[in-house]
């Protein structure tokens, strides 16, 4: 069987990952395409109280512990949901992956990011995605579209994200990500994530 293709959706707070995500899938299956969905952190059982922890703490966590929660986390992703979804053949959409770890945990929280791709490497055991779309928003929209009940990284303040969102567009040429304009409609952001989704399916 041929393998599957590892799709990444990367991006910001609020730059509408989850929606797009949720739009590719439907894309894909509907044009006879099996497609799952996941995301990170929290894609599996273990993940999710990995999730839990990592987003609603009442208290700090080390930037190091931080990194190594959501490492442990993306181990067991890729073990449980990924690599057998691509063994498979399935188109794997995932809602974030190792390029949210270079630029939040590399860059945001200043651990480098040459150390954390190395560690990244051994949680994920070198899988890579064959293409990885950054929803890019400009920071004023961003930070507007951030509302409700804030996460424990939502509240890391307004200067952590844009250091963050500059991260993804600084890294981009680099690691040959894609950057995508994500204002715009649902649908008319749909459309320039499916153009660079389209080049990559087998």
């Amino acid at each position: 069987m041929t393998r599957g293709c590892f799709v990444v959706l990367e991006g910001g707070e609020a730059t509408g990952k989850s929606t797009q995500a949720r739009l590719l899938v439907e894309r894909l299956e509907g044009a006879g395409r099996p497609a799952t969905a996941t995301h990170e952190p929290g894609g599996t059982t273990l993940g999710a109280e990995i999730r839990r922890l990592l987003l609603h703490a009442d208290h700090p966590i080390e930037p190091r512990a931080e990194l190594l929660m959501i490492l442990a986390d993306r181990a067991q992703h890729v073990a449980e949901v990924v690599r057998p979804a691509l063994e498979a053949g399935r188109v794997v959409v995932c809602d974030r992956y190792t390029p949210s770890s270079l630029a939040y945990q590399g860059v945001g929280r200043g651990l480098g990011v040459e150390h954390v791709e190395r560690v990244c490497e051994l949680a994920t055991g070198g899988l890579a995605p064959d293409l990885v779309v950054v929803l890019d928003l400009p920071d004023a929209a961003a930070d507007a579209r951030v509302a409700g009940d804030p996460d424990r990284m939502e509240r890391a303040g307004i200067g952590f994200h844009r250091a963050v969102r500059a991260a993804y567009r600084d890294l981009a040429p680099r690691y040959g990500w894609e950057v995508v304009d994500a204002a715009g409609t649902p649908a008319e952001v749909a459309e320039r994530v499916w153009r660079a989704v389209r080049r990559v399916l087998p």
